[in-house]
């Protein structure tokens, strides 16, 4: 990337926030060292690693960085032999214990984010280096006396010659007469021996040897001979301690040289996990996303939606822009201080954070490219040193962008042409911007001209963009209109600035009558703008609400409608509950007309019965179901054929109600489904293999039992019927009926249906093994 782009883009401001964001050194090391990618695949792995870093966040899990440090210094200083110092090992000992807890735990959610995973999975885990340093060493450094057996009886031993001798200047210094020459009864140290204080006159009557005096010279301290030798062992015994911990901790650094290669790549992988998650850390604090990223192999094109720049924080405007599409050249106009340049900026600087793998504030709909280069010429660096004027430092930018930028690259032109004479800085202007055109490169510039408005307006693959500007409060708004130019407001903004409107009228009556009708015709389209956008949000409005009453219209005519089928399934229950009844009547009828011979009874009956078939046969009870087509429907008197035996019928009668058909096949009658025919149209051929009396039975497709248990009393025969015609078709001899005891209706209503079917030879109650009286085997 471009390295004087990413300066004027104000780049390494948002490295220094996102190094905010780390957790340590090495990872705050490479977020101020990141840099723009222009590889498609690179760029959008970043992403990705990143959305998986914002979703840990979002599960607030324990997995972080914090804690660990930089060891790869010392690590290296070990493996040359080095002994590092106490505190330098517990330092190594949390950053292992963060490694190991970072390994652990992105293992657990492999699946869930396997890109960071892919990057912990080569952490080396050191739990014996870290086990044995927290062995030896506390939190604070100190050697602990489990470190070695030597140094723990070192210590006891140096505890006990020390107490020994305390006891022994506590006895002397106790005794009368050494009351009367010691300065204070206290012991204390000096170079390591154990001394109490003595008068200066008294020195010579103290036996001893003396170790110091005081500033004053009124006190000497005086080691006395009976414990110079306790006083001797003491320091043996501390050379020894010396010693013994100098030994633990040179084999502790040891352990940790001898892994410094696998340290050092683990400390570069934790600090590559640092840093994305420091990302996601800086996508949370300002709301940011990933955008979507176009492929190499489409045409760039920029969708910045709600975008935001990302140094101004809570001041930030909002915006929306896209170029690419139907123009490669977008020139921006609108008054002064009305966010042109912040606009250039923050384009530029959203898609350097975009190929950085930083998500960015704007909307998850904005679209990006993948840029090989951003060149950038914004500001003024003008240089009395190197005689660089304005103009000069301008174009010495738009040189070196000319002669580096490729079709894949992204330019972004501050007031292209100006700090020169008008006319020629016009002109210098248009031509580059033909040039960037004619390149294919996606060019944005701003411009207060009004020929280069022109000139976008005229010219084929460029388009205007304006910054609007409220005639009424006379500021800009910050929202950007694609399509139209806009006034730079030049005067209008400097009264707002302070300067004296005597000035700024003088000034409107030296321009041209030309100017001032632009300037005119201009704040109308602007006023006339803001008209349709009070329709265009009031149309929108009106349609939420109307899609929204609608959506509920339709939610409560489902429910009307389901209310009424309830209703009538209700209904329609209570009518079959009471033809069974009617069933379970005739039956009694029948069984009394035997006894008495009542043809009488069982008339009325039969009336009763048909009555309430009558009603449910009616148009009330009747599904409400689309019509099929006429030429398509099945009607008595049709000649059909059976799907699955491919023999040719005549439809005898429908029932609507089971939709079951009963069709005449040569010398036999049967009922089937409705689904189960096909119509032959009238004059058309039969389809071959339909033959007029052949039955081709298919065996296997019908099953030898039929279950009746939970059927309804005006199911039963129903059901029973087409289920007898279905297994004489599959030539099967017997068959066994399932119907249960309960309370004994199905079974009886089955077995008064069989006794006058003409399909059933004999039938019989199930023997044991059968189901007994829950059963009826039937013989075909």
């Amino acid at each position: 990337m471009d390295e004087k782009s990413l300066e004027l883009l104000e780049f390494s401001e948002i490295k220094k926030k996102l190094a905010g964001y780390t957790s340590f050194s090495a990872g705050g090391e490479l977020a101020l060292e990141l840099s723009p990618f222009s590889d498609y695949d690179k760029v959008s792995l970043c992403l990705k690693q990143s959305a998986e870093a914002v979703y840990l966040l979002s599960l607030d899990t324990a997995i972080s960085t914090e804690g660990a440090s930089d060891i790869r210094e010392m690590a290296r200083m070990a493996s040359l032999g080095s002994i590092v110092e106490p505190l330098g090992l517990i330092e190594i000992q949390r950053t292992l214990a963060v490694m190991r807890q970072v390994r652990t735990n992105l293992h657990k959610i492999s699946d869930d984010v396997p890109l960071l995973w892919v990057i912990s999975e080569d952490i080396t885990e050191l739990p014996a280096v870290e086990k044995e340093i927290s062995r030896c060493l506390s939190p604070g450094g100190e050697v602990l006396d489990r470190a070695s057996k030597h140094l723990q009886g070192t210590r006891k031993q140096l505890g006990d010659v020390r107490h020994t001798l305390r006891e022994r200047l506590e006895r002397i210094i106790r005794t009368p007469e050494s009351q009367k020459l010691i300065q204070e009864p206290i012991i204390t140290e000096r170079e390591g021996r154990y001394v109490i204080p003595v008068k200066t006159e008294s020195r010579r009557e103290i036996e001893g040897i003396t170790h110091d005096l005081s500033n004053t010279g009124a006190t000497v301290f005086v080691e006395p001979v009976a414990t110079i030798e306790l006083g001797n062992s003491v320091r043996e015994l501390v050379s020894e301690e010396k010693r013994e911990v100098e030994r633990i901790l040179r084999s502790l650094s040891e352990a940790v040289g001898v892994y410094e290669t696998e340290i050092s790549v683990s400390i570069s992988l934790l600090a590559e996990l640092d840093l994305i998650f420091a990302k996601a850390k800086y996508a949370r604090s300002m709301k940011a996303n990933e955008p979507h990223l176009i492929t190499n192999s489409s045409p760039a094109f920029i969708k910045l939606v709600e975008a935001r720049h990302p140094l101004l924080g809570q001041k930030a405007v909002p915006l929306r822009v896209e170029t690419g599409r139907d123009f490669t050249s977008l020139v921006i106009t609108g008054p002064n201080t009305g966010g042109k340049t912040v606009a250039l900026k923050t384009i530029g600087l959203l898609i350097l954070m975009t190929q950085s793998g930083i998500p960015i504030p704007a909307s998850p709909e904005t679209c990006l490219p993948v840029f090989d280069d951003v060149f950038v010429d914004i500001g003024d660096e003008q240089s009395i040193e190197q005689t660089l004027s304005s103009f000069s430092w301008h174009i010495n930018n738009i040189v070196r962008i000319i002669n580096n930028a490729s079709g894949r690259s992204l330019v972004l032109l501050d007031e292209l042409g100006t700090s020169t004479d008008p006319a020629e800085g016009s002109a210098l202007a248009r031509a580059i911007l033909l040039h960037f055109l004619s390149s294919g490169i996606l060019t944005v510039v701003t411009t207060h001209y009004g020929d280069i408005k022109a000139f976008a307006h005229t010219t084929p693959g460029m388009q205007n963009a304006s910054f609007d500007f409220d005639p009424e409060t006379l500021r800009p708004t910050y929202h950007l209109t694609p399509g139209i130019p806009g006034g730079s407001n030049a005067l209008v903004t400097a009264e707002r600035l302070g300067v004296p409107p005597a000035i700024v009228n003088e000034a409107r009556t030296m321009l041209s009558k030309g100017a001032l009708d632009l300037d005119a015709t201009l704040a109308d389209i602007m006023v006339e703008k803001e008209k349709i956008r009070a329709v265009r949000e009031f149309l929108e409005k009106e349609t939420k609400e109307t899609e929204a009453r609608k959506a509920e219209l339709e939610i409560r005519l489902l429910q009307l409608r389901t209310d009424e089928q309830q209703i009538v399934q209700q209904a329609r229950d209570k009518v079959v509950h009471e033809a069974a009844e009617l069933h379970r009547q005739i039956r009694q009828v029948n069984s009394e007309l035997r006894k008495k011979r009542s043809s009488e009874a069982l008339d009325l009956a039969r009336k009763s019965l048909s009555e309430v078939q009558t009603q449910l046969d009616s148009q009330e009870w009747v599904s409400r179901v689309p019509e099929t087509g006429t030429e398509d429907r099945i009607l008595k008197g049709d000649t059909v054929y059976l799907k699955e035996s491919r023999l040719k019928g005549t439809v005898l009668s429908i029932s609507k109600k089971t939709q079951q058909v009963e069709v005449q096949a040569g010398q036999m009658k049967f009922k089937v489904g409705i689904n189960s025919l096909d119509k032959v149209p009238p004059g058309s051929a039969v389809p071959s293999g339909i033959g007029d009396k052949t039955i081709t039975p298919l065996p296997g497709k019908i099953s030898v039992e039929l279950d009746l248990r939970g059927k309804r009393a005006d199911e039963v025969e129903v059901l029973l019927d087409g289920y007898l015609s279905d297994a004489t078709l599959s030539n099967l001899n017997e068959v066994l009926i399932i119907h249960g005891f309960g309370t004994g209706m199905v079974r009886q209503i089955a077995r008064d249906f069989l006794v006058s079917h003409p399909l059933v030879k004999t039938f019989r109650a199930g023997g044991r093994g059968e189901g007994g009286d829950g059963t009826t085997v039937v013989s075909l």
